[in-house]
C-alpha cells in the first residue's frame, strides 16, 4: 500500500488508478470493515488524527478531484461522509524519498510522462498535508541503506524486468 504524500497530479494514470484503490482500502481498514493491513505504517498518520475516516476521505476526495481533472470516472460515492480534516503535517524529507521512488517507478513505466514531470524543487504535497522541515517520516520504512544512488541501483531494467526476482525464486528456469 503506497499513500502517496506527493499531489496526485505527479501520478501517471496506472498510478492514478492505484492510488485510489489503495486509498479506498485504507477507508475500509479504518472503518473497521476488513481485517487485512489493519497495522500497515502508511495508515499511522490518518489514525493519529482526531477523525481517521475524516482524514481518509478527505485524502480520497482530493484525489477524486485529480481524476475528474483528466476526464477519468472514479465513483465519489465510495467515498465515506465527513467533515473537512485539518491539515496533515509531512516532512520535506518524506516528499523527497517519495519523489525519487516516483520517478524510478515513472522511468520504467511511463518515460514521456516522467520527463514531462520535469524536476518540481520542491514537489507539492497532497492538499491534504502541509509540508514542514523534517527527514523521513518515522512510518515509512525505507531500506537501511536508502540512498538516491543505491534506490537507483537496485531498481536496474533487469530488476524491473523480474529478472532478479524470478533468478532468486528459481521461476523459469528448468528443474
Amino acid at each position: 500500500m503506497r499513500l502517496w504524500s506527493l499531489h496526485p497530479k505527479y501520478l501517471d494514470r496506472k498510478g492514478l488508478v492505484a492510488l485510489w484503490r489503495e486509498a479506498l482500502l485504507a477507508q475500509a481498514v479504518l472503518k473497521g470493515q476488513t481485517k487485512g493491513y489493519r497495522n500497515h505504517p502508511q495508515l499511522q498518520r490518518f489514525r493519529a488524527q482526531p477523525s481517521p475516516v475524516s482524514a481518509i476521505a478527505a485524502y480520497l476526495r482530493a484525489v477524486h478531484e485529480e481524476a475528474a481533472e483528466r476526464g477519468y470516472r472514479f465513483d465519489a460515492g465510495r467515498i465515506a461522509p465527513g467533515s473537512k480534516a485539518p491539515l496533515i503535517d509531512v516532512p520535506q524529507g518524506q516528499l523527497d524519498f517519495e519523489w525519487h521512488h516516483l520517478v524510478v517507478k515513472l522511468e520504467a513505466r511511463a518515460p514521456a510522462w516522467r520527463e514531462a514531470l520535469g524536476t518540481p524543487d520542491p514537489p507539492a504535497p497532497h492538499p491534504l498535508f502541509r509540508t514542514v522541515p523534517g527527514g523521513i517520516a518515522d512510518w515509512e520504512q525505507p531500506c537501511p541503506h536508502f540512498s538516491p544512488r543505491s534506490w537507483s541501483a537496485r531498481r536496474s531494467p533487469a530488476h524491473r524486468a523480474g529478472k532478479l526476482r524470478s533468478a532468486m525464486w528459481g521461476i523459469g528456469q528448468a528443474a
